[in-house]
């Protein structure tokens, strides 16, 4: 019985090991991609889960990625590009075009690079799908966070564009735009009380996602569930994305915000 498969980039935390576990979990080999190699080697005893040290900037790793899924499970069904990086200082500093330029290859090139090594492969199988990663933050701007935002915002219209460039060859190219989700990278905004819970209150939801949530939009995305979807972004944010920003939503006890 063939094995299916899936790429995960960004495997080692968050999201990507949340998305690693899930798939393994459903029977799926995976083929785990991160340039942390300390982290990454957490998952080696993961059911059917091959490790890729890499960096998604460069086609080489990419390439590999593609090869290794072939080579260990014989096929390669789907694959979730959700490597991504942040951080930039004001766009008048120094360095900061610099920042751009690293920011960019990773969110953007990165994701273009990986649909371009998959797209092969998931022909070969009869079809498939790519989910990218957006953010919440590709949608809409934020203040602080320029660069970030920008390059999501690319990684958004690349999926679209690319959907309607590989829909007729049975390839499906979706995006998943994730809200605040407790991570690793989101740690130090967890920790500074006034300022979760100033953004724990214009979430409709009252919460921050777990990354088994947002795994799991991933994983309707990446199969058969969602056979009919392309080109699509679901912004999984709890609500935030539903609101304009002029009012916050109500407290649970119906308090209305002044």
């Amino acid at each position: 019985m063939v094995t299916p498969a899936v790429i995960v980039t960004g495997a080692a935390a968050g999201i990507g090991r949340a998305t690693v576990e899930l798939f393994s979990e459903r029977g799926y080999g995976v083929v785990a991609v991160d340039t942390d190699p300390d982290t990454l080697a957490t998952l080696d005893g993961v059911k059917n889960v091959v490790t890729l040290v890499g960096d998604v900037s460069t086609e080489a790793t990419n390439t590999e990625a593609v090869r290794i899924a072939v080579e260990q499970f014989e096929r390669l069904d789907a694959a979730v590009l959700n490597a991504g990086i942040g951080g930039a200082p004001p766009i008048e500093a120094p360095g900061a075009m610099e920042q751009l330029d690293r920011i960019h290859a990773v969110n953007v090139r990165g994701a273009a690079l990986g649909i371009r090594a998959a797209a092969p492969a998931l022909r070969a199988a009869g079809g498939g799908a790519i989910v990218v990663t957006a953010s919440g933050a590709g949608l809409r701007g934020d203040p602080y966070t320029w660069a970030y935002n920008a390059t999501k915002a690319a990684a958004i219209n690349l999926v679209r564009a690319s959907a309607l460039d590989y829909g007729y060859q049975g390839i499906r190219i979706n995006a998943i735009a994730p809200g605040i989700t407790s991570t690793p990278r989101t740690a130090p905004v967890r920790l500074d009380p006034r300022l979760a819970g100033n953004i724990t209150r214009r979430i409709p939801l009252g919460r921050w996602a777990d990354p088994r949530e947002q795994a799991q939009v991933i994983w309707f995305l990446a199969t058969p569930e969602s056979s009919y979807l392309t080109g699509v972004v679901i912004p999984s944010d709890g609500g935030l994305s539903a609101s304009n920003g002029f009012l916050l939503p109500p407290t649970y006890d119906g308090e209305p915000m002044q």
